[in-house]
């Protein structure tokens, strides 16, 4: 059996930056020891399926350790592939379990655009000490949405200088663990942990602007914001607040195409 990959870099507009994602588009779906087994072979933060049904695209995301139940990055790697493959369309459906179904279409200048459900975290009464310990420099206030815990600092500079024991956070499983704060360039940024469910750092985590875009268009006071997820790789992220939709928007580049022979 052979399959086409490609490797598509998303939030940003020139390869190498980014997050990666491998994109495979499929008739029907393989095994899930089958897509995990591509997806650790891959070694990226994810790997995207998708299957066509009627009008919708279904997509599955994994991780090189687990099926993710939300990924943006891949989504927008995925679209990419798709209105290249079918450049008469301008907007696509998907479905995905944990999300239900959501819109994608192009936008301007080569921007592609993602309405996903808010998820806007809410404040929790007892931070746990793994979270505590976890950080090497404690959070201003932590809130919580289905995701993640959202670990906010007073100061950017926290952000990214801020160090993660990663075996602590892993004692927060299921939940991965987002850092952000304010920022004099952007309106926000943030970085996002995730040792027990895919690696040490996500490069650019789209799934997570869910949370933080309607997080801090009520801090803020605005609800069209310019957001970066200060990575390594770093990467850009235009989100919008529209009533229970977070828009969220970036561009991508192709990396490399080629054949899976199993």
């Amino acid at each position: 059996m052979n399959l086409e990959v490609n490797y598509i870099d998303a939030f940003t507009d020139s390869i190498f930056g980014g997050n990666p994602a491998a994109i495979i588009l499929i008739d029907e779906w393989l095994s899930d020891n089958l897509m995990q087994s591509i997806a650790a072979e891959n070694n990226l933060s994810e790997t995207a399926f998708s299957v066509k049904n009627g009008d919708t695209f279904h997509i599955r995301w994994f991780s090189p350790l687990t099926e993710i139940d939300f990924c943006g990055h891949a989504t927008l790697a995925t679209a990419y592939v798709l209105f290249n493959k079918h450049t008469d369309i301008d907007s696509l459906v998907f479905y995905a379990k944990a999300v239900g179904e959501f819109n994608v279409r192009k936008a301007d200048s080569g921007f592609i655009q993602m309405s996903f459900p808010n998820r806007k975290p809410e404040p929790i009464d007892v931070i746990p000490d793994a979270l505590i310990h976890g950080l090497s420099i404690r959070p201003d206030e932590v809130l919580l949405n289905q995701q993640a815990y959202f670990a906010v600092y007073s100061s950017e500079e926290h952000v990214v200088n801020v160090r993660q024991d990663k075996e602590q956070l892993k004692k927060l499983k299921p939940y991965d663990v987002v850092v952000t704060a304010a920022s004099q360039k952007y309106d926000f940024i943030s970085r996002y942990f995730w040792p027990a469910n895919g690696g040490d750092e996500d490069p650019v985590t789209g799934s997570i602007h869910a949370g933080l875009a309607p997080y801090w268009a009520e801090k803020l006071g605005k609800p069209i914001l310019q957001a970066f997820q200060a990575s390594k790789r770093g990467g850009d992220l235009f989100c919008s607040i529209e009533g229970d939709i977070v828009k969220i928007s970036g561009k991508a580049v192709k990396y490399m195409s080629g054949i899976i022979s199993i």
